[in-house]
């Protein structure tokens, strides 16, 4: 198992928290030198708040433990391929790198519908998706499964 992977896995932890609390099971992690910074998991059901993306908590949590809001020496790990307001924030901390483990063709932002990292903005960062993708995808298929069999 590469280092990668091992990060993805830590993502996938989070997004289990978040499957636990029954909110769409995403997470992320921020790391600098290998070692996790920040960790975050969707809770936008339980902060009744459209912010409350994995990885805009990972970002929130990174940037509080290292005292500063440019983050361009940490990668990103997110189960999920961010949405064009994660993507955005990943741009404005400057993080060097995101890699990230299924696509979103609905809403993805890093090469699915359209991809941020390369527009003529003041920062590109590296990008690798598909690490873990049938975990990654798994866990929300799953969840929506049980969803919708609740909803019927």
């Amino acid at each position: 198992m590469n280092v990668d992977e091992i990060m993805m896995l830590a993502a996938l932890e989070e997004a289990k928290t978040a499957y636990e609390q029954g909110e769409v099971p995403i997470g992320a992690v921020v790391t600098k030198n290998g070692e996790i910074v920040g960790k975050g998991h969707n809770r936008r059901e339980f902060g009744k708040n459209a912010l409350y993306h994995a990885e805009i908590e990972a970002i929130d949590s990174a940037c509080k433990k290292l005292g500063g809001w440019r983050l361009w020496q940490c990668e990103l790990f997110v189960t999920m391929e961010p949405c064009p307001m994660c993507a955005g924030a990943i741009i404005n901390s400057r993080i060097k790198r995101v890699v990230f483990g299924c696509r979103d063709l609905k809403a993805g932002s890093v090469g699915s519908v359209v991809n941020l990292f390369e527009l003529p903005f003041n920062h590109k960062p590296l990008y690798v998706g598909g690490v873990l993708e049938k975990d990654c995808a798994d866990i929300l298929t799953r969840f929506f499964r049980e969803l919708r069999k609740r909803n019927l």
